[in-house]
């Protein structure tokens, strides 16, 4: 699915805590509802069977409880998308990414082959399974890990045993690290710890810049990969590099690749696309939170067409949930690109693939904590629908069970649920943008002031009855800190439905002043 990623490490952010967050971009001629769900041990399958190849595989038999984000439709599969653990790690998957014909000719993706003919016919073949994929890796991966990196591992060998049908990065954290993985091929994969200073922005491109093959074979500070990346590389000529090793390296030859590569040169492609659909966006992100650079002079070193704009670098200021909010929303606010702007020409208006756009099924992101009780470590900050026109609330992930608001997404339009309100929403507010702009920021600011009072409120009574672990006694009424969870969610979700439909109603009364058959005369002369 078409994504944009954003990472702040724990040092970046305003809170200490490590961020992943991600839009879930339909793709382009459709709209997946979205819901919100807690899947409890007993739901977990202990025999996966991927809808969309087929490939069959066992899991453990001691999942732990977790809440995700999945599409409503299961016509192609879970698609959890999003989700944490009550171990407090966290996932997003996947980050949809492209490699060169090189690579994939040296590794083909993993593709399901339908049976030919009927069995007992001369030329009967049975199906062959194709690998993971985006469908399945949260409900492989997130379910049986202690730690970022265990999952990663874990991944990491699901993908070397089973392949992928499709290129992917995949972001894993818990409270000190995050990690980002890329599938390379088939059955090859790098992944990169995001710096604790720093964040790490990303398109829909393979987007890892630096890559340190001694650190990956050794003590695995800040990157780990396939077992035999070294020789998948040297192997297939995949390196571009021009001199960059030398018989000092003690290298067996001279064009072997250097222990710090680039995986954009090697594993990565650019087309005149990626300028349109890709580079902008991340452009734009870094113009936010880096913004005394010059970013829009002719002399600038970073252009919404660049290919080398950094994967990560340190901000300016700490990041809030407020900066990720408003980027994954975002659609090139005061520059010559924006599609509701002034700046520029028709032309330029829509030169570019915002950030926030109508295909947008939800935003998540996803807050690990360390200063709060393991209990209420998890916070997962959720919108639905384009988040142009609608903001971000929070909700606690170790819980039994989620309000019905957003759980209860149905297939088609009801203002019964929070997703298709917000996007019933925006479709009215879409055009007209500077007629009901002001009710939509009265709203964000209502509901982000409104979550943060009540998560502060919500820490404080869990760590009001002791620091500890999910699931024992946590309230002084002897309620586990699960409830105590649960009923800050319902609280939240009941501000939204009330708060929401108000801003439904008044954009449907501010949108219908302005309809083009709109006429003032009446039939009757009012006093």
């Amino acid at each position: 699915m078409s994504c944009t990623t954003i990472l702040i490490g724990k040092e970046a952010s305003n809170t200490g805590a490590t961020i992943i967050a991600r839009d879930d971009d339909s793709g382009s001629g459709r709209y997946d509802p979205k819901r919100f769900v807690a899947v409890r041990p007993e739901d977990q399958p202990r025999h996966y069977v991927s809808v969309l190849s087929h490939v069959a595989i066992d899991l453990p038999d001691d999942p732990c409880r977790y809440s995700i984000v999945p599409n409503v439709l299961n016509n192609r599969g879970i698609l959890a998308e999003a989700g944490a653990s009550e171990r407090n790690v966290a996932m997003s998957a996947t980050e949809t990414i492209a490699v060169n014909e090189r690579v994939l000719a040296a590794d083909p993706l993993v593709e399901l082959v339908p049976a030919h003919g009927q069995p007992g016919d001369d030329d009967y073949k049975p199906e062959v399974p194709g690998g993971i994929g985006e469908e399945d890796i949260i409900t492989l991966v997130l379910p049986y890990v202690h730690t970022a990196r265990e999952g990663v591992a874990r991944l990491g060998g699901l993908l070397e045993r089973y392949g992928t049908y499709e290129s992917n990065g995949v972001i894993i954290s818990d409270v000190d690290e995050i990690w980002y993985v890329e599938t390379i091929g088939g059955h090859h994969w790098i992944a990169r710890r995001v710096p604790d200073d720093c964040y790490a922005t990303i398109p829909n491109q393979l987007g890892i810049d630096d890559f340190d093959m001694s650190d990956a074979f050794g003590a695995q500070r800040y990157f780990m990969c396939s077992a035999d990346l070294r020789e998948f590389i040297d192997g297939h000529h995949l390196d571009r590099g021009m001199g960059q090793a030398s018989a000092a390296e003690g290298r067996i030859a001279p064009w072997q690749l250097p222990d710090h590569f680039n995986p954009r040169t090697v594993f990565g492609s650019t087309s005149p696309r990626d300028h349109i659909y890709n580079t902008p966006r991340a452009w734009y992100m870094q113009r936010h939170l880096n913004p005394s650079e010059d970013w829009d002079s002719p002399a600038a070193r970073y252009t919404p067409s660049s290919d080398d704009i950094p994967w990560c670098r340190v901000p300016e200021n700490k990041v809030t949930i407020e900066d990720v909010d408003f980027l994954l929303g975002s659609h090139f606010e005061d520059t010559p690109y924006d599609p509701y702007g002034t700046l520029g020409t028709p032309e330029s208006r829509h030169r570019y693939r915002p950030i926030g756009v109508n295909r947008t099924g939800h935003m998540v992101a996803i807050e690990l904590r360390p200063d709060v009780p393991d209990a209420a470590r998890a916070v997962m900050w959720i919108s639905y629908g384009s988040g142009v026109f609608t903001t971000a609330a929070p909700f606690y992930a170790n819980v039994d069970d989620t309000p019905a608001y957003l759980r209860d997404t149905t297939p088609t339009v009801s203002t019964d649920n929070l997703y298709w309100t917000n996007r019933l929403i925006a479709v009215i507010a879409d055009a007209h943008w500077y007629e009901t702009a002001n009710a939509i920021g009265a709203y964000v600011e209502q509901v982000r002031a409104y979550g943060h009072r009540l998560v502060e409120q919500t820490d404080t009574a869990v760590a009001a009855a002791g620091d500890v672990a999910a699931g024992d006694a946590a309230a002084t009424d002897g309620r586990p800190a699960t409830a105590l969870l649960a009923e800050a969610n319902e609280r939240m979700a009941d501000f939204l439905r009330e708060r929401t439909s108000k801003l439904l109603d008044r954009v449907v009364y501010d949108g219908s002043n302005h309809m083009n058959n709109a006429f003032a005369m009446s039939d009757r002369w009012v006093a």
